[in-house]
């Protein structure tokens, strides 16, 4: 140990959780090749309709980026609370924002595809004056995507990095370090998916605004994330080195976290919806007027009951949510809702009929498959419990 860090007691090395390896290869080549079939499909249909693709691709890449994102929120959240729940995830959580960068090339059709998607960043339809001709700007979307990845992707490699190092050293002080930068991290994850939430999704419609339309996203990204990471402990459940490891109990804590925030999804979806209904400006009413008439009705009583009703239903039952399987079953059911709200966010910008096509399925598909080979070959990294964490006895005896 080195002279100066002699006045620091290093923690014991409980154990070394390495992970499955060849499973994890199995799952990751399946899911490339997946993402390979569904990527030439999408290339196939794209090719003959360049504005759908841009439209499939920006609802698929904001998908598959949320379940990223969402556990970026959750890994801040787990180093500033220091619950027992997130050290049985962290691994998978850091595993997950370590794609962040691959995310930032991902991000590259959109900015090509700006053209088609934006009616601000085409010369006929942008603003001329006032605050929305300075910041709707092609040059300054490109920009502030880019400075967001940036802060985005450094901080999840300096938690990951910090996070190893403490595998490696067992020094106490690293976890205050941890604790200090995801403090710093909330703040910054915040202001950035506020802006990019802006920039991708609501300036769509550019002449609407809503002031918690980032707080929405930002939270419907969590539940895409703990629904993410539900099926990953589900496929570790059952294989060395966390066969056993994982209780109950642990189960139970995750199951009430996606109760929680798919009842504050549903809080500042109704209350966005109330304050603009109750103001009825027609600047304002007319998004939700093209997402509440015609064929998008429907749509929208579908998201509300499979995004709040039914969940919150079945999350209620402690048995549930205390048996995995059946719990996999409810988390598989919200990444598919979760898909259809980001769905519902884009497409009526577009039309106001809900005509799904091939692409809009085959797209996600594709980026998911991608996305989730490049997860198993972060996760196989590191050691699946980071062993030289101090609460770790505490959340493995977790009853």
């Amino acid at each position: 140990m080195s002279h100066g860090h002699h006045d620091e007691e290093v923690l014991p090395l409980l154990d070394t959780y390495t992970p499955p390896a060849a499973d994890l290869d199995r799952v990751g080549r399946m899911a490339l090749g997946i993402g390979a079939i569904f990527g030439v499909a999408t290339a196939v249909f794209g090719y003959s309709n360049p504005a759908r693709f841009f439209q499939a691709y920006l609802v698929g890449y904001v998908w598959v980026f949320g379940v990223a994102m969402g556990c970026f929120g959750l890994m801040a959240l787990h180093h500033l609370s220091g619950g027992a729940w997130g050290i049985m995830i962290r691994r998978i959580l850091e595993a997950a924002t370590r794609t962040i960068p691959a995310l930032a090339v991902g991000f590259v059709p959109i900015a090509l595809g700006m053209g088609r998607l934006y009616s601000w960043s085409r010369p006929e339809g942008a603003f001329h004056h006032g605050l929305r001709a300075v910041y709707l700007t092609p040059k300054g979307f490109v920009v502030r995507a880019a400075i967001c990845f940036v802060l985005w992707s450094t901080m999840a490699l300096v938690l990951s990095r910090l996070s190893l190092a403490q595998d490696q050293t067992g020094r106490p002080s690293i976890k205050r370090r941890m604790q200090f930068i995801a403090a710093g991290g909330i703040i910054v994850h915040v202001l950035c998916m506020t802006v990019a939430a802006i920039d991708w999704l609501m300036s769509l419609s550019p002449n609407w605004a809503s002031t918690i339309y980032g707080f929405y996203v930002i939270v419907g990204q969590i539940v895409s994330g703990l629904a993410f990471i539900i099926l990953i402990a589900l496929f570790l459940v059952g294989r060395q080195p966390l066969a056993g490891r994982f209780r109950p109990d642990h189960f139970h804590d995750y199951g009430k976290l996606l109760l929680a925030f798919i009842m504050i999804w549903a809080y500042f979806a109704v209350s966005q919806f109330l304050i603009i209904w109750s103001g009825n400006l027609p600047e304002e009413t007319s998004w939700y007027m093209g997402r509440t008439l015609g064929g998008w009705k429907w749509f929208t009583l579908v998201l509300v009951f499979s995004h709040f009703v039914l969940p919150f239903v079945l999350l209620l039952s402690r048995n549930l949510k205390r048996d995995v399987g059946r719990l996999a079953k409810v988390a598989a059911m919200m990444l598919v809702v979760r898909w259809l709200d980001l769905y519902w966010l884009v497409a009526p910008a577009f039309s106001d009929r809900v005509s799904l096509r091939a692409i809009d399925v085959t797209t996600p598909v594709a980026i998911a498959g991608i996305w989730v080979f490049l997860f198993t070959r972060e996760l196989k990294t590191r050691s699946l419990l980071p062993p030289r964490e101090p609460s770790l006895k505490e959340a493995l005896g977790h009853v």
